[in-house]
């Protein structure tokens, strides 16, 4: 591993941990996500954080969905976590299941195996984090 590539993953460890020490479980190979995804349960839900190191990620997507996941009365069954940029694979997995343009941060709300919600990066980066925490509420309390 390189310098570079090396002072990126002790960067991201920070921010990973963020989301896991909130309840998230990172999911960090494409196996990982194949599992989980393969596995899962129908009727449960599952809140998707695709991290980033990203400033609109720090500032606001971490912040939101941590905030939301553990504050709102209507919560998801799971939440998970990949990294863009440093688990490449687990990402391109999850957008394979996600199904847009990819986007990070952005977030996926799943019902099973179907998405429900998807809040891609131009709605989060320069928004007010409580208009973000909305977006985040209401998909919540309409799927969960």
């Amino acid at each position: 591993m390189n310098p570079y590539e090396q002072y990126m993953k002790e960067l991201a460890q920070q921010m990973r941990a963020e989301l896991t020490e909130n309840g998230f479980k990172s999911l960090e190979t494409s196996e990982d996500v194949s599992n989980y995804m393969n596995n899962v349960n129908e009727e449960d839900t599952t809140f998707v954080v695709i991290n980033s190191t990203c400033g609109c990620a720090a500032g606001l997507a971490r912040p939101a969905a941590v905030a939301v996941a553990e504050q709102n009365d209507k919560k998801p069954t799971n939440k998970i976590t990949v990294f863009a940029g440093q688990d490449k694979e687990a990402t391109q997995t999850m957008r394979d299941y996600i199904q847009q343009v990819p986007s990070s941060p952005s977030y996926a709300l799943f019902k099973g195996t179907e998405l429900k919600h998807f809040i891609p990066r131009e709605h989060i980066e320069g928004r007010d984090i409580q208009d973000i925490c909305m977006d985040i509420k209401d998909a919540f309390d309409e799927n969960c």
